[in-house]
């Protein structure tokens, strides 16, 4: 085998890979065997293997087996030489989302410390029924006290180019979420997006203008047998502190088709939906 391809693959897990493209696993008893739905051919019956000491997958339904480029060969009906430049295309996007997630948790982090030191944050977060710390803590919620993100950022090497890319900052470099409580969003562990509550008079929601992910927190909730979805983070924040630890959001009223495949990856599952009644 070529070692440059060896290489594409073991940089590319096909793991992750999938789960980039929406598939939704189950772990199976083997840490290392993941199982669900085939990408290649219709069930209703997950049958679809991925063994990730082996970096490998196979298909009990329709027959097919081997690696990320042969899947990529059969899933977008392409040539092995055309697999092959996907999966590069795929591994420089992927370095990308990695530098992009490096510095939103960055950001968020610093957002995190800031929390307590602005009294009016805290305030705001009692006066919305939050109060656990340990709550606050596991969700990672900041505050962005507006002014000083560009120079902390900077003093840790980030450019302005990829601070004003990134919509952290505007062309003036004033921090996008001045004033504002701050949740991160996480998809398989990795900040993708932070979502801002203003708790002042400024418009009251704000996202990072990109993919805002998946379900709220799915990593925690994945395996319930019920769900609880709400609308909105606070919704969330409150229920856990009470111990309803089976809930997620949706960020708003609108399911994206990722969101939905979550929701239904498991058969039999009970999902209450809990959503505002707006006017």
């Amino acid at each position: 085998m070529d070692p440059d391809l060896e290489q594409l693959k073991q940089h590319l897990p096909m793991l992750e890979y999938l789960q980039r493209h929406n598939w939704t696993p189950r772990r199976r008893s083997a840490r290392q065997e993941f199982v669900g739905l085939c990408p290649l051919h219709e069930e209703t019956r997950p049958s679809f293997y991925v063994n990730t000491c082996k970096n490998l997958f196979y298909c009990h339904g329709c027959g097919h087996g081997g690696d990320l480029i042969r899947f990529v060969e059969l899933f977008l009906h392409v040539s092995f030489r055309q697999s092959v430049a996907h999966l590069q295309q795929e591994l420089a996007s992927r370095a990308r989302s990695a530098a992009a997630a490096e510095l939103l948790a960055q950001t968020a982090a610093y957002y995190q410390l800031q929390l307590h030191r602005a009294s009016d944050a805290v305030r705001y977060l009692e006066r919305r029924g939050l109060r656990d710390s340990a709550v606050i803590e596991e969700l990672g919620i900041g505050y962005a006290p507006g002014g000083r993100l560009r120079g902390h950022l900077t003093a840790q090497g980030y450019p302005f180019d990829l601070l004003l890319h990134t919509g952290l900052i505007d062309n003036q470099g004033r921090d996008a979420f001045c004033r504002r409580v701050i949740f991160p969003c996480r998809q398989h562990g990795r900040i993708v997006n932070l979502y801002g509550r203003s708790i002042g008079a400024a418009f009251p929601h704000r996202l990072l203008p990109r993919s805002k992910g998946g379900l709220f927190a799915w990593d925690s909730v994945s395996q319930c047998s019920t769900v609880i979805l709400v609308e909105g983070l606070f919704d969330l924040a409150v229920l856990w502190q009470s111990g309803f630890r089976n809930t997620t959001s949706a960020l708003g009223v609108h399911l994206t088709p990722a969101q939905l495949d979550q929701l239904c990856d498991r058969p039999g599952r009970l999902i209450y939906i809990v959503f505002d009644q707006d006017e």
